[in-house]
């Protein structure tokens, strides 16, 4: 995975019905390998959306025997995004595999052609080649976002623009647990000096 070139934010308009693909999965490790945080799914839905009209937001995510996720995929439905389960394959070998590549591409083929734009959230150079058909097959505009240090440098060429979560981190990112406490004893202590 290499640095990324910048590219043009996309022309947007307020009919353009758009579809949002969210690789769980990729953002989750990038975001963790990167800056040790968790995503902020909601923000990223907003921001890439950017007032059009929002057909389908749709989040590839993998379910894993302890169920521990099942908050996370209510806070998913809370945020008016679907979401499509598979659970974590685990091989005798002890290998892991939670693939959604194919399933990803399925449903953004056969859903491409109600949608204007596709904003494909993940920095997984396997989607080149439906980047790549979407555009020749049916002119839809695809806009990537990811984190540019862990995107394919492939798939963010190839995307119509790109957008690097990284550029506004505190904003894609969740606040860190222990940055969150410092800041509310910080507010704590102004307020007990305050006072006095």
């Amino acid at each position: 995975m290499s640095q990324v070139t910048k590219k043009h934010k996309p022309i947007t308009h307020p009919h353009q019905r758009v579809g949002v693909f969210i690789d769980v999965q990729n953002l989750y490790y990038s975001a963790k390998n990167l800056y040790n945080r968790k995503v902020s799914f909601g923000n990223i839905l907003t921001s890439v959306t950017r007032d059009r009209q929002l057909i389908r937001a749709i989040a590839y995510v993998v379910r894993t025997e302890s169920k521990e996720e099942t908050p996370f995929f209510d806070a998913l439905y809370n945020l008016g995004i679907e979401k499509r389960e598979k659970d974590l394959q685990i091989f005798l070998s002890g290998m892991k595999k939670a693939d959604w590549d194919v399933g990803l591409t399925i449903d953004v083929i056969g859903l491409a052609p109600s949608l204007d734009a596709v904003v494909l959230v993940s920095g997984d150079g396997d989607y080149v080649p439906l980047v790549e058909y979407l555009q020749k097959s049916s002119g839809t505009h695809v806009e990537v976002a990811a984190f540019g240090k862990t995107a394919s440098s492939k798939l963010v060429e190839a995307a119509n623009s790109f957008i690097d979560l990284s550029d506004n981190k505190e904003l894609f990112l969740m606040p860190n647990q222990t940055t969150t406490a410092r800041r509310i004893s910080k507010k704590l202590l102004n307020k007990k000096n305050i006072k006095k």
